[in-house]
Parts: structure tokens; C-alpha cells; sequence
């Protein structure tokens, strides 16, 4: 009796794939029957995109076999093996979802409203199957390096920072949500149990983990936060030599909740009219200037305020020697504002800790990924995300195919 052939094993799950953009699935099927032309494509994409194949790649390989899926019927995938290290890698064409749940195309629309936290049960309502598998298709999202998949290239990492934390539920227990923002875009946000150094400096350091897997040189010159003494101890501890700007628009926030009416837009006028200074010295002289005017004209709460914001006129002030430093929280701001939305709409956290933080990286690939509105292409054509407006570029006009594109190999440089 003939001994059955061994079937090839079924391809990995994790960073041992290449995920490249195809015209069509009919010119793929067309390509991937035939070696040389499947040769031709993957030399063209790697030299036109060589951050998202492995460095080894440039070495060469050979094929290795190829893979049927069981899932998404017809479809054959290829897997490679290097010739300088032997690792093997399949190559996922970017129609397809990873792990092969779906086609994009069948999961593009659903997913794009989860920006507006509609809920699973709403999209399986509409689009069918059932909640549980939108639910993990979503946070299908949150697993790549948050870093690699949203930075290519090492001189675009943004090196000036803001950080912030947003106070949510888990299992009715409160956590926060400490998230770092530059160029944008969300580069790193994670779930600590509390507001204390040791916790906010292990989450924090998640941000500093995946960029230093990717850019290993990577050093920020600042970064932007509130007065929270923990998280700027954590940054301190993180980055050696950063800059630790604070941030202006919280005390601002404190001024505006402590008065009303005509005084509020007085006071207001008064301190924004101090952030405006174009160097220290003039910071400095109308701090000064605004200190006077509190302690002869204001009383109670907002005199306190105010007064506290000019003590602090030197934290403010380490901006200037810092070029490029933000100096409010509103980039951090607008990402915790759509959290907050979509946790809202979840009722918060009901799972585990680990499903929670796929959770929040789902929400901030998606920030990272999420296509501008006609309004702004319309008066900005250019621009089409925030991936795109860091970039310089966008590997595939539909958003979910360009974040899988860009999370090849799990957004590491393998």
C-alpha cells in the first residue's frame, strides 16, 4: 500500500507572517499557481516596501510549500524560507483577515463602526454570524506592535511625546488607561490597576519595550504630561535625559471650573495671553504680571488657581530649550475622549485584564488607521489618516487593508 503523502503543517499564527497588498483576489489566485510570477511580485513589494518583509529577505529564499485553508475555501497560501537563516514566513495576501477568519472585505464595514462603539451585538444584527466573532475579530487589532505598525521608518518616530491617563472600570474595579501619543498617532496605551509609580512605570514601559524591539536607539527629547508625580517619575526612570514639560491646558481646566461668566473669560484671556510668550524671559515677566493681578483682584478658589499656575511658570517654561515640545495635552486628550466614547458604550471592562488591554490597543490602531472624513479630504486631499499624515505614505486606500499590511510580521522587524 502506497504510504499517504504528509500534509504540510498549517501556517503559524504569529509574526511569521508577510502580509502584501494584491490588485484583486482573481490576479492573486493567477499569481500564486505560478512560482515565477509569485517571485516577481514579492521582489517588486520588497523593493518598494522593504520594512514590512524580514531583513534577511534581501539574502534570497526559495519556496517551501504551499497551504489550502480550511477556512476561507480556494485559498492557496505560499510559505517561504530564507537562505541566510532558514526561518520560514508565509505570505498572507492583505484580502484576508489574520488568523483567516474572513475576507477583509466581508469585515471592513463592521469594524469601521466600532470607531463610534456600535455594539457587537448591533453588528452581528446587521452583518450577521454573531457578537462573539466580531468581538474577536476586533481585537484581531490589538495584537501587532503598536510601534513598528505604525512607524516604518526610524526617522519618523515622533521625538517628542504626550502622555495621560483616563480613569475606566474593570469588573466594576477602577483602572486607568496610561496612553503616549506623538506625530498623531497612538504609540503606546495599556491598562494599569492603579495611579501609583510602580504600576504606571510598568505600563509606560510597555511603550518603551515595543519601541525599543523596533528602533532600538529610539530616545525621546520630551515629553508633555500633567502634574501627576507618578507618571513623570516613570518617564524620568524610562528615558534618561528627557524633558518633562507640564502641561498648560491642565491648569487652565482648574482656572475655568473655579470662576463663571464675564471673570471666567477675563481670567482665561489673562492666562492664555501668559502661554503666548514667545520666549522664557517674556513667559516669565507675565507670569509675574498675572501673579500681581490674582492676589489684587481675585479671591477664594480661583485667585489659588491662578496663582498656582504662575509658581509653576518653570515647569512650563523647560518648553523653550525643548524646540518641537508640546506643551498641552490635546493631542492625548482627543484619544482618551474616544475611549471614554466607546468604554461608555461597552459599560467598561467585564473580562479579563488581558482582554481589556487588546481592547484599548484595538482602539488606538484603529485611532492610528481610521480613515478622515470626506469634509477634510475634500479641503485637504492629501490626507487620508493619521498612519498616512506620519508616514508620508499608506500602503492601501482601505483603511483595514493598509493596518494589515502594516502590521507584516506583527509590526516587528524580524
Amino acid at each position: 500500500m502506497k504510504p499517504t503523502k504528509p500534509q504540510p503543517k498549517p501556517p503559524s499564527q504569529s509574526r511569521k507572517h508577510i502580509c502584501l497588498a494584491f490588485e484583486s483576489e482573481v490576479k492573486y489566485s493567477a499569481i500564486v499557481a505560478d512560482a515565477g510570477k509569485f517571485r516577481a511580485h514579492l521582489d517588486q513589494a520588497w523593493r518598494e516596501h522593504p520594512e514590512i518583509f524580514p531583513r534577511a529577505f534581501g539574502g534570497g529564499f526559495r519556496f517551501h510549500d504551499h497551504y489550502r485553508s480550511r477556512k476561507q475555501e480556494g485559498l492557496v497560501l505560499r510559505r517561504i524560507e530564507l537562505k541566510e537563516n532558514g526561518a520560514i514566513f508565509t505570505v498572507r495576501p492583505s484580502f484576508v483577515m489574520p488568523y483567516l477568519i474572513g475576507r477583509t472585505e466581508e469585515i471592513e464595514k463592521a469594524l469601521y463602526l466600532r470607531q463610534w462603539g456600535v455594539p457587537f451585538e448591533a453588528l452581528a444584527y446587521v452583518f450577521g454570524r454573531d457578537a462573539m466573532y466580531w468581538y474577536r475579530a476586533w481585537l484581531t487589532l490589538g495584537r501587532a506592535n503598536l510601534v513598528g505598525t505604525t512607524v516604518k521608518d526610524a526617522e519618523r518616530m515622533p521625538e517628542h511625546l504626550i502622555a495621560d491617563e483616563k480613569i475606566t472600570w474593570l469588573d466594576k474595579a477602577e483602572v486607568v488607561v496610561p496612553t503616549t501619543v506623538g506625530g498623531g498617532c497612538v504609540l503606546g496605551i495599556s491598562l494599569a490597576e492603579s495611579e501609583n509609580g510602580a504600576a504606571l512605570h510598568t505600563a509606560y514601559g510597555e511603550f518603551a519595550a515595543e519601541a525599543a524591539a523596533v528602533f532600538p536607539d529610539y530616545q525621546p527629547k520630551s515629553v508633555c504630561t500633567d502634574g501627576w508625580a507618578a507618571t513623570r517619575e516613570a518617564w524620568r526612570t524610562l528615558f534618561s535625559g528627557i524633558t518633562l514639560v507640564l502641561c498648560f491646558l491642565h491648569s487652565i481646566l482648574k482656572i475655568r471650573d473655579r470662576c463663571r461668566g464675564e471673570m471666567r473669560r477675563n481670567v482665561l484671556e489673562r492666562a492664555w495671553k501668559v502661554y503666548q510668550a514667545t520666549s522664557k524671559t517674556s513667559f516669565a515677566q507675565r507670569a509675574r504680571r498675572l501673579k500681581e493681578w490674582a492676589k489684587e483682584q481675585l479671591t477664594g478658589a480661583t485667585a489659588e488657581a491662578v496663582v498656582k499656575l504662575c509658581d509653576r511658570a518653570r515647569a512650563f517654561m523647560v518648553a523653550y530649550d525643548c524646540p518641537g515640545a508640546a506643551r498641552t495635552s490635546n493631542a492625548v486628550d482627543r484619544v482618551l475622549n474616544l475611549v471614554d466614547r466607546q468604554l461608555y458604550a461597552m459599560r467598561y471592562f467585564h473580562r479579563s485584564p488581558q482582554s481589556a488591554k487588546l481592547a484599548v490597543r484595538a482602539m488606538a490602531m484603529q485611532w492610528n488607521f481610521h480613515p478622515y472624513g470626506k469634509r477634510l479630504r475634500h479641503n485637504q486631499s492629501e490626507r487620508s489618516s493619521p498612519f498616512a499624515d506620519l508616514n508620508g505614505f499608506q500602503y492601501h486606500e482601505n483603511w483595514l487593508q493598509n493596518f494589515l499590511i502594516a502590521s507584516s510580521m506583527g509590526g516587528f522587524r524580524l
